[in-house]
């Protein structure tokens, strides 16, 4: 299965920023691998006036059938009833949709470190898919792109045999888009729609694909004439996942239209369903705000803060007098600073709440003395080299009274389906641990800096392979620990780089 994006420029706007914004290099041949097979990136034409970018998606057939034999995760029905003859190697489908979000996963997020200013320049695009499954007809295809701004959606019918023009077309369309959009958005449309179109996919659907769902139809899918079909067909119309994505995207029309925030409004939300659909970052949250809630803290630090979503609840507490925020990010405070509304905060919220640039790989004199330190999904960032002066700079220097760390549990990374066999979680993850090995370095960090430690699972707790998310909870032992500190003598000359998580 294949598709191409292009785009125009000039030499003042060179149409190979494309290469920018999808962090894939024009002049390379690029090969990742999939959970179906291995997807290639390459640039047919790379000049200052067009550039197309590629995506040829090879399906291994052999993974298809075997994922479609079994029943539960992972079955998928079209491959376990076609066996080897299907047209998944062909046909845009899911499997597309996943090789997307996989290998351009910071174009979707409308992130480019080395030009944060090109994600949110409208351009010049062209999106052209050779064979797109489309169980509704071109009709339906004009229904769905027509009201995202496209100027031209041109949608051919296949049809079943050229030679035989009498039997009609086949469910198959060649679809070319074209209009001024923002790349990141003609992807997260591409990223739902596929699969709507198709009407299947081929992994398992969980109530987390709500979430992914919400994510990528951000900015347009509440608005959408289509929304409640495309929500159906893209959760595999399972009744429940389908109806809580429609009363969420109900909340964030009421939101949009009222100019607030979802959080303002969502006031009549099922339990039940709530319980049901909660992701892993909210669960995350919600264990850490509870174990400080625990330990009575009143001044926080939030080390390694990012774009502020810990900050923003600790604020919305008023147990919590001191927040302090730090990165090493100037790019992530300001989106913090941004998702906070700092500028228009009331004095008295406001003085509550410090945002701070530093590096955890230094001590700083400015985090001594704070009832609780979080590092939320941070340790995984740094290389291992570097951890011992991370762990000075927080436990021997700084000393809060308790101290919580979160990391990813490798061991639970079966369990995603789109994730592909031994990759991470996360492209800037340096390390991901198992339950033993997080055990053993948080116990060591205990006996050295004088902690006592206990540990909490954080999301369902699998029988087999433990939480999505391990969570250290550290406390400060009564005795003098002075000269446990003493024992570790940590220099470090480096400098931080902007956009390294700290």
């Amino acid at each position: 299965m294949f598709l191409t994006i292009s785009t125009t420029g000039t030499p003042e706007r060179p149409a190979t920023d494309l290469g920018f914004l999808l962090h894939k290099h024009p002049g390379r041949t690029q090969a990742f691998s999939t959970s179906h097979g291995t997807a290639h990136v390459f640039y047919p034409e790379a000049t200052a006036e067009r550039c197309t970018a590629a995506l040829l998606l090879e399906v291994d057939p052999v993974a298809l059938v075997r994922r479609g034999q079994g029943k539960g995760r992972g079955g998928a029905p079209d491959a376990a009833l076609a066996q080897y003859v299907n047209d998944r190697p062909y046909a845009a489908s899911s499997l597309l949709a996943v090789a997307l979000s996989g290998v351009f996963r910071s174009a979707l997020k409308g992130q480019c470190t080395a030009r944060p200013e090109l994600p949110e320049e409208r351009r010049p695009l062209r999106v052209e898919i050779p064979v797109l499954p489309a169980r509704g007809g071109a009709a339906l295809v004009h229904r769905l792109f027509d009201p995202l701004g496209w100027d031209l959606v041109d949608v051919e019918p296949v049809p079943l045999d050229e030679q035989f023009p009498e039997w009609g077309d086949s469910r198959y369309v060649r679809l070319v888009l074209e209009g001024e959009l923002r790349l990141a958005d003609a992807l997260r449309q591409l990223y739902v729609l596929l699969p709507v179109l198709d009407d299947a996919k081929h992994y398992w659907i969980a109530p987390d694909e709500v979430d992914k769902l919400l994510r990528a139809g951000d900015g347009w899918l509440a608005s959408h004439p289509e929304h409640g079909l495309i929500s159906s067909r893209y959760l595999a119309r399972h009744k429940r996942l389908t109806q809580d994505a429609l009363e969420r995207l109900e909340l964030v029309r009421l939101a949009e239209a009222d100019g607030s925030e979802v959080e303002e409004i969502d006031n009549a939300v099922d339990d039940e369903v709530a319980e049901r659909s909660v992701p892993l970052a909210v669960q995350r949250r919600e264990a850490i705000l509870a174990a400080l809630r625990g330990a009575g803290a009143a001044r926080v630090l939030d080390l390694g803060c990012g774009q502020g979503q810990l900050v923003q609840a600790l604020l919305k507490e008023v147990s919590f007098t001191e927040i302090v925020g730090m990165d090493v990010s100037v790019r992530a405070l300001n989106m913090a600073a941004k998702r906070l509304r700092l500028e228009r905060m009331g004095e008295r919220q406001s003085s509550r709440v410090t945002l701070l640039q530093g590096s955890l790989a230094y001590t700083d004199k400015r985090l001594a003395g704070y009832d609780a330190a979080v590092l939320s999904e941070v340790i995984e960032h740094l290389d291992l080299e570097r951890l011992p002066a991370l762990e000075y700079a927080v436990f021997g220097s700084a000393r809060p009274r308790t101290v919580l760390v979160t990391t990813p549990n490798v061991e639970y990374n079966v369990r995603w389906e789109t994730l592909p066999a031994g990759q991470v979680r996360h492209g800037d993850h340096r390390f991901e641990w198992t339950r033993a090995e997080f055990r053993a370095w948080a116990d060591g960090v205990a006996n050295r800096y004088g902690y006592g430690v206990e540990f909490v699972a954080v999301g369902d707790d699998d029988p087999e392979v433990g939480p999505p998310t391990q969570m250290a909870v550290f406390t400060q032992a009564d005795t003098d620990t002075d000269s446990a500190t003493a024992t570790t003598d940590i220099t470090t000359t480096e400098t931080p780089k902007e956009g390294e998580a700290a």
